[in-house]
């Protein structure tokens, strides 16, 4: 089953972990310095916030899958609608690792469909062609979108 995805720019992260967890009568599952994330089941949303952006306001949304076959699902659809798309694989952002790939509407908001592997102590990593452990980055989805432009403002940067 698939959950839809929100990630949101806010100025003051305590006062919207306040103001969300009243709204979602739920504390977030996830909490960091610059980062909160509540995963509802009703209505079943993966909603983040953080402080990674100048720019308030929503980031991106998405829709993340439970397992691979739903994430091809959406790549197939993408692919038969001739959305461009950018196929960023094995990646990590927003303290996961994931395979994900994004498109951008018509408007340049930019959509991300990501199967979440596993949490990371870190916001992301930076692609490494050593051996050597992957470096701590400040912001992830580098990639630029369809059209040579960032995720609209740049997913998680």
């Amino acid at each position: 089953m698939k959950r839809f995805h929100v990630h949101a720019h806010v100025n003051d992260l305590p006062a919207s972990i306040a103001f969300y967890s009243k709204l979602f009568a739920a504390e977030p599952t996830r909490v960091e310095g610059d980062y909160a994330k509540w995963m509802l089941d009703d209505p079943r949303i993966n909603f983040a916030i953080s402080t990674r952006s100048d720019a308030t306001g929503v980031d991106h949304l998405g829709i993340q899958t439970d397992d691979d076959t739903e994430l091809a699902e959406l790549r197939s659809r993408a692919t038969a609608a001739d959305l461009t798309l950018l196929d960023e694989g094995a990646t990590t952002c927003c303290y996961a690792r994931s395979d994900k790939h994004w498109v951008v509407d018509p408007q340049g908001i930019a959509w991300e469909h990501f199967h979440t592997l596993g949490d990371i102590p870190v916001f992301s990593e930076k692609k490494v062609e050593s051996q050597a452990e992957a470096e701590p980055a400040s912001a992830c989805c580098a990639a630029a979108a369809p059209g040579g432009r960032p995720p609209a403002r740049s997913c998680c940067a």
